[in-house]
């Protein structure tokens, strides 16, 4: 029986992950996997005796044990936040504003872009800002009140919406739920370059970011004075303000805890999901201190092909596979 190295061999460089696990998983489970789009993985299929069921990428959830709604609700952060905040979850908290005029009458007053420097002002000028339903860290991070302008003109050619949230600091980590159980827990860390001793950070930062462009994701802010350092050969400098995979990131298992792990359940499950990765915040000084990021509906999972774990691999497409009647 293959093995996910053998499953992934041969395969172009923009083939979908989660088109990869699903087609190992079949292999392990004795399932079907056909690929309807010429090649590309973008549009599969699984079948077995008890029937097929269609997968797709891009903006298609590959979790269809979520309903419809549980799993838009999770892509708009304000929502999220306020059924979260309704189940007694901390967050981080925040308002959205729209960037656009169009369908400005079908929305409340307070949620324009004309109101967002006021609201970042009342956050003392310095905040945390994300399109509100962005993902993989497209656009997140910090501001002030003289880059909002630029920042917004930036975001509002790709996203409806921006969340601006206050400054919060913490062990940040993701801990990924099924049907009420935790499966695994990772601690996320920044995404980081390294010094040649000749070269400015910024410099260096842009090599980075050249890749991250490729894959349709925001470069690095890189305006300030901080980035005109020449770092010493072999320095090691992080990159702050956001730690998703897709941007660099890095991630290693590690228990965030009871309250964390807590959290990320009734977080799921005040959303209405059967399974999702939940980002959270854990004070290091008080790991009884959690407040959640995000929730995420659609989760990549390659991190568990990085750390060897295919096993939990099979154990999220078994239970895909078991709630779609395959299995």
């Amino acid at each position: 029986m293959p093995n996910l190295q053998d499953t992934r061999a041969g395969k172009p460089g923009y083939y979908p992950n989660q088109a990869i696990y699903a087609a190992y998983a079949c292999a392990q489970f004795g399932l079907s996997f056909q690929d309807l789009d010429g090649g590309s993985g973008l549009l599969f299929s699984v079948t077995s005796a008890r029937g097929e069921v269609c997968f797709g990428g891009g903006r298609c959830s590959y979790y269809p044990q979520n309903n419809a709604t549980a799993a838009t609700l999770a892509t708009d952060k304000a929502l999220a936040n306020a059924l979260l905040e309704r189940a007694g979850v901390a967050t981080l908290g925040g308002n959205y504003f729209f960037l656009h005029d169009r369908h400005r009458a079908l929305r409340p007053a307070g949620h324009e872009r004309s109101d967002a420097a006021d609201y970042l002002a009342s956050l003392g000028g310095h905040a945390f800002t994300k399109p509100l339903t962005g993902s993989r860290g497209d656009f997140a991070r910090p501001i002030d009140g003289e880059g909002l302008d630029s920042y917004l003109d930036e975001v509002g050619r790709y996203y409806d919406a921006v969340l601006i949230q206050p400054i919060a600091t913490g062990h940040e980590y993701r801990v990924f739920v099924i049907d009420g159980e935790v499966l695994y827990s990772a601690r996320k860390l920044p995404p980081y370059v390294v010094g040649d001793g000749a070269h400015t950070l910024r410099e260096l930062v842009a090599d980075h970011d050249h890749a991250l462009r490729e894959r349709g994701l925001s470069g690095t802010a890189t305006d300030a004075p901080a980035f005109d350092r020449v770092p010493a050969l072999g320095e090691r400098v992080e990159i702050a303000g956001r730690m998703n995979l897709s941007a660099g990131g890095l991630m290693v298992m590690d228990d965030a805890g009871a309250a964390a792990r807590a959290a990320a359940n009734t977080s799921v499950k005040a959303l209405g999901l059967r399974l999702a990765a939940v980002d959270l915040f854990v004070d290091p000084d008080d790991v009884a201190a959690v407040r959640v990021i995000e929730v995420n509906a659609n989760p990549a999972i390659r991190f568990l092909e990085s750390c060897g774990r295919d096993d939990l691999i099979l154990t999220i497409w078994r239970h895909t596979f078991t709630a779609m009647g395959l299995l």
